[in-house]
């Protein structure tokens, strides 16, 4: 994995972290653990004019990664905020108020943050508040049910049953 950009440390350790956290449940997301050793990583984050050096990218690098490696596209109308430690929790962050006000001039529609920073909602304007869904996450579990787009593929019998009905319809 090669990760690119101008990155503290904190931010640098967020990313290994959410990595290693995929990789650790690689059979459980249905991979198969060789890919990692098969498959190159390259992580840009583009300088801008933000500094990127708190620990609150963690859940979006995650996500961002298991929709890589699945194949499940991320609903391009949910922004998510959080750590995620080594065991899936998602820890608070700061800055609620900021990244919210930030998602809502993107056009944002759900906002994924720390079940621990529910206390900050009030800092954030009504307005915003009222036009956005807030949904307070425990688990990178929770996140990924928010923000993947699930492709269901049919079972292999489903696929089995189609052809021989073609096959019988000579199509």
């Amino acid at each position: 994995m090669l990760v690119t950009g101008r990155l503290g440390d904190v931010m640098q350790e967020s990313v290994e972290s959410a990595y290693s956290f995929v990789r650790s449940r690689a059979t459980e997301l249905g991979l198969d653990p060789v890919i990692f050793e098969q498959t190159d990583v390259h992580i840009h984050f583009p300088e801008g004019a933000i500094a990127k050096d708190g620990p609150s990218a963690g859940v979006a690098v995650t996500v961002a990664l298991i929709s890589l490696f699945t194949e499940q596209p991320v609903y391009h109308t949910v922004a998510m905020t959080g750590e995620v430690s080594l065991q899936g929790k998602v820890l608070p962050i700061g800055g609620l108020k900021e990244k919210a006000l930030a998602a809502y001039r993107a056009g944002i529609k759900k906002v994924l943050f720390p079940i621990g920073n529910t206390k900050d909602l009030i800092e954030i304007p009504q307005e915003v508040r009222g036009s956005m869904e807030f949904v307070p996450i425990e688990t990178i579990d929770d996140a990924l049910d928010q923000s993947l787009a699930r492709i269901i593929l049919p079972s292999t019998d489903a696929v089995i049953a189609i052809e021989n009905l073609k096959n019988q319809r000579g199509q």
